[in-house]
């Protein structure tokens, strides 16, 4: 048995996960309420409160999985991307795990990571998970790709936003509607009773790259011309707005996925990251797939937003080709995927 104690930090959630032979034990999370009063992440706290919930989310996670830390085979810890602060403090005390015990340290791309998590399995059921070579549309607040995933460890990013990821794109319009952070959610949630009443453009982005700068000041734009009319504008219409921003992010998200399934000719599918969780996002997904005769895998909800799960997984697939890395190692806030 390989057991790996994988630790995220890459943002606002300090999380500690044990996996064993791939078996997902605990995965625990510790979320920060501080930031919600500024309207996002604020980096110098971000990086307080992870120093503070680290010790006890890591010793949490290992009493849910009844594992010993002298038990542990492997040390996992997200490198990159991410916060340098926030990253700084998971790299740090992972290196003084793999000192106090003398064990393998595991560094991990958090991007990567995301796609994997596609793959993790919990105990006492066998979950659907795709086979090689699968694409994966990877949605999250920093990121928006295409990824190839032809083995564990051998992916390639055919696509990528060339501005904003779709994350910001719904964070930024809840702003731009008085919604408080994290706004996703909550477009989300209005969209659920609203009818796509209003029209936004679709970006022209030549190839499988994405943009979403331009929806973002279209709506901006939209919103302003609006209350100029009548100033309770989005009070009045809140749903339909919230439900057409969905439509067309969705759109635009779907819209490349099946020009890179067309493009590659592949017909497993996934999506990933902490959009994946987007109700309106799911449902289009599948119904999608169905109609293309894709196979389609989403992970859990409570694997798509960062966790330390995904990075377990990913340690787990790392560990077994003895991928590892030495004390030298750094975070990067920025590493190339």
């Amino acid at each position: 048995m390989s057991y790996i104690l994988a630790i995220e930090s890459s943002c606002d959630e300090t999380a500690a996960s044990v996996c064993n032979d791939g078996i997902i034990l605990s995965n625990i999370i510790a979320s920060q309420k501080i930031h919600e009063q500024y309207g996002g992440v604020v980096p110098e706290l971000a990086s307080r409160a992870h120093l503070q919930a680290i010790v006890p989310v890591v010793d949490t996670a290992l009493k849910k999985a009844d594992v010993n830390l002298n038990e542990i085979d492997a040390f996992a810890f997200t490198q990159s991307p991410g916060l340098i602060g926030a990253l700084l403090v998971g790299t740090e005390f992972a290196k003084s795990l793999v000192l106090a015990c003398n064990k393998p340290l595991i560094a991990v791309h958090h991007m990567q990571a995301h796609v994997l998590a596609n793959l993790i399995q919990s105990p006492g059921k066998k979950n659907k998970i795709p086979s090689f070579p699968f694409l994966c549309l990877t949605v999250s607040g920093g990121h928006t790709q295409i990824v190839l995933c032809e083995d564990y460890l051998q992916m390639k990013v055919i696509g990528e936003t060339l501005d904003d990821a779709a994350g910001e794109a719904f964070d930024k319009s809840a702003k731009i509607l008085g919604l408080p952070y994290p706004g996703g959610p909550l477009i989300d949630k209005y969209a659920k009773n609203g009818n796509e009443k209003y029209t936004f453009p679709e970006p022209k982005i030549d190839g499988l790259n994405f943009s979403f700068s331009g929806l973002k000041t279209a709506i901006l734009y939209f919103i302003r011309d609006e209350k100029n009319k009548n100033e309770n504008f989005v009070a009045e219409n809140m749903e339909d707005i919230c439900a057409s921003i969905q439509s067309r992010i969705i759109s635009i998200l779907l819209n490349k996925l099946k020009k890179a399934a067309d493009e590659t000719g592949i017909k497993n599918i996934c999506i990933a990251g902490g959009v994946s969780a987007n109700s309106g996002l799911r449902n289009a997904f599948e119904k999608l797939g169905k109609k293309e005769g894709w196979k389609t895998f989403i992970p859990a909800f409570e694997y798509c937003t960062d966790n330390a799960a995904m990075i377990a997984i990913t340690g787990y697939y790392k560990y077994l080709n003895k991928m590892f890395d030495n004390l030298s190692v750094v975070p990067s806030a920025r590493a190339i995927f």
